[in-house]
């Protein structure tokens, strides 16, 4: 989520607050068509969303035939995310869990996402090593995080400055950060995409929708959003 509520402070009712406005439709929409489609196939693929949410975008992704487990440590969240995702085909599972210390075996998953979550670590490293440690060989992760140079982020960090410090924790990072931090977890990155080159308005959004895709295969450049893939090595036989 761009610019939704924090994550550290949410409800599930923020949530559709967020998406029952233009702006939010929109947004989520762009980000979501991204995330997926850096997934890849997904049919028959058992796939670790850490930091569900409310489970929308475990929900796509169970409706692209994945087997889905998802992972938050909010229990109200939890709640709303197991009724979304309630008689999901072919199978889908949310528990309560911390991306620090998955509750999962060694290579359990073809495919890690998180989404927004590690912007609120001071370290992220320890969460990413085990979205890695979680990862089959030849799996693939795909983490989708807020860009540092951008309106929408000019903005958090003045609501931050001014009122409730609901974004003061958290920490936006460029391509180029959120590469390192996947080179340093074992994982070879292969692709790198923005989105949500829009200013924070729902007539502009709309306007550029269509093209926002075109400018993140070009560039992460004023991006609000930040999607990267990485793959874990195989091992040698």
């Amino acid at each position: 989520m761009t610019a939704g509520p924090s994550t550290t402070s949410i409800s599930p009712r923020a949530y559709d607050a967020w998406r029952s406005t233009r702006l939010g439709r929109i947004t989520e929409a762009v980000e979501q068509r991204l995330l997926l489609g850096m997934l890849g196939p997904l049919a028959g693929a058992h796939v670790l969303d850490v930091g569900c949410g409310d489970a929308v975008l475990l929900q796509a992704m169970a409706a692209n035939g994945a087997i889905v487990t998802g992972v938050d440590p909010d229990r109200n969240m939890l709640a709303t995310a197991r009724a979304r995702v309630a008689g999901a085909r072919p199978l889908a599972t949310v528990i309560e869990g911390r991306a620090q210390q998955l509750p999962f075996h060694d290579a359990s998953f073809d495919v890690v996402c998180t989404v927004t979550v590690l912007c609120f670590f001071a370290n992220p490293a320890n969460a990413l090593q085990e979205m890695a440690r979680v990862l089959r060989p030849g799996g693939c992760l795909v983490l989708g995080e807020l860009g540092r140079r951008n309106l929408w982020a000019a903005i958090r960090r003045l609501k931050a400055w001014a009122g409730p410090a609901t974004w003061s924790a958290a920490r936006f990072r460029s391509a180029a950060e959120l590469r390192t931090l996947l080179d340093s977890a074992g994982l070879e990155v292969n692709d790198v995409r923005g989105a949500v080159f829009f200013p924070p308005a729902g007539a502009l959004a709309q306007l550029m929708e269509g093209v926002d895709p075109w400018l993140g295969r070009l560039t992460t450049i004023g991006a609000a959003f930040i999607a990267i893939r990485g793959n874990r090595f195989e091992r040698s036989q």
